[in-house]
């Protein structure tokens, strides 16, 4: 703070050498330079985002285990959309509200599923598109859906398939 009050007024304390004057000078205008690069990305993704228009899709499953709002929603490997909301049915599903791209229209036999970035990645929704002529209307449902695999449940699986290939073996 010292330094930026000395820099304003246009001197520099005597105790600094002109080669340390001019290394601050560049920090403080590289830090200018960054600011205003994180402020121009800002508005810009602001804009971008008020400028999509979107549709709502709901999509029910047994258990979605950390799969939270504003997560991502993926076809093919590329975001499609968001998810938007989260709630309990009366028979204890998770129903998930997705907010799709308006651009992109989603065959009616579609599959959506809760997978993971990597072994501990967040968690996302990849849509595997059907072979339908009908799409998925605005507040329509999905009528396939994958619920997340739990890793523990996934490492007992293993376990056990290689305690019954152990047994076979002896």
């Amino acid at each position: 703070m010292l330094i930026v009050m000395f820099y304003w007024r246009g001197k520099v304390p005597e105790q600094y050498s002109k080669e340390t004057a001019t290394q601050i000078k560049i920090g403080l205008y590289a830090c200018l330079v960054v600011a205003a690069l994180l402020m121009y990305l800002g508005i810009h993704k602001e804009k971008s985002v008020q400028n999509a228009e979107s549709y709502e899709v709901s999509a029910r499953f047994g258990r979605t285990d950390g799969l939270l709002p504003g997560d991502k929603v993926r076809m093919a490997g590329m975001t499609i959309g968001s998810v938007v909301d989260a709630q309990l049915d009366d028979k204890f599903h998770a129903i998930l509200t997705l907010d799709i791209d308006s651009s992109v229209q989603i065959p009616d036999d579609s599959n959506a599923s809760i997978v993971s970035e990597g072994i501990m990645g967040k968690k996302y929704i990849e849509i595997e598109p059907g072979g339908s002529p009908d799409y998925l209307a605005p507040g329509g449902e999905f009528s396939y859906t994958q619920d997340a695999m739990v890793m523990e449940e996934l490492i007992d699986r293993i376990v056990s398939i290689g305690k019954a290939n152990k047994k076979n073996c002896k």
